[in-house]
């Protein structure tokens, strides 16, 4: 039988760390640390290994999908699937940003939404029977829904929503974003926010989908790790970073053939109803 393994992406610092930290911990196989920068890759590795945890690295860019399959074929090659996907690597502008609100609107879902979905579209068919996906997502994915129209939120809250119907709304905000009306059209006024939008409904979308398909006990959550003290929030966060990493390894460690959470959205380990 191979060796169970579970991937993190975006794991050199801040919640992809603590997740990986904690995995070392708890789960009984390899945990594979990725970052795009090798060297800063290592260095985390080199840290963990100091506390005798003892993850693998391997180079994963999420942006860049020739790197997305590189990591595929290594998994295919070295484990024969995949048992554990956490998809952690994202971006944010920080508040103070000059950036025009047409170019946030774009790099941040590339990234958060749409080369997240390509990292699970490359990576679903190598995951085994039990195998659990964890999208990590925001609160301010629930915020952002709140701030849409009532058509967007009907539209983002529809159970029978599908992948290419989200990726097009998507599409659709970033294009509003670009000629400056996306206010007017009914969305949130949060590039972060939307491409979370965008992350938590994928997962529930997934769920259904690897559901249809027959597959054996996969389970796909969406989660909130909460206000954590990272780069990303400027060290503002209330959280420290294993205190982060809590949500996404217990949606991580979910027990086999279980009924619920599947396909939801949780905080504090607990489901948050997606709702406006």
């Amino acid at each position: 039988m191979s060796k169970r393994v579970a991937l993190v992406t975006g794991s050199n610092k801040g919640i992809g760390f603590g997740i990986v930290r904690a995995l070392c911990k708890n789960f009984d196989g390899d945990v594979l640390l990725t970052a795009r920068d090798v060297e800063r890759g290592t260095t985390a590795v080199s840290d963990l290994e100091k506390e005798n945890l003892h993850p693998k690295f391997h180079q994963l860019d999420i942006d860049d999908h020739n790197s997305v399959v590189r990591i595929c074929d290594f998994l295919k090659e070295n484990y024969g699937g995949l048992d554990i996907l956490v998809n952690n690597a994202g971006i944010a502008y920080k508040q103070a940003s000059t950036a025009p609100f047409s170019e946030q609107a774009d790099v941040t879902t590339k990234t958060n939404f749409f080369n997240t979905l390509n990292v699970c579209q490359v990576l679903f068919p190598l995951l085994r029977p039990h195998a659990r996906v964890v999208n990590v997502s925001s609160l301010t994915s629930v915020m952002a829904l709140s701030k849409c129209s009532d058509e967007y939120k009907a539209r983002f809250t529809d159970p029978n929503i599908t992948m290419d119907e989200l990726t097009s709304i998507i599409k659709q905000f970033v294009q509003a974003a670009q000629d400056n009306t996306h206010l007017q059209a009914g969305f949130a006024d949060s590039a972060y926010g939307m491409s979370k939008v965008g992350v938590t409904v994928m997962s529930m979308i997934q769920q259904r989908e690897l559901d249809k398909k027959g597959c054996q006990d996969i389970v796909v959550n969406a989660c909130s790790p909460g206000y954590v003290a990272t780069d990303m929030s400027s060290q503002k966060g209330n959280l420290t970073i294993d205190e982060g990493a809590e949500t996404p390894v217990y949606c991580a460690l979910l027990p086999p053939n279980i009924d619920s959470p599947r396909g939801l959205f949780i905080r504090e380990k607990q489901v948050l109803e997606w709702k406006a």
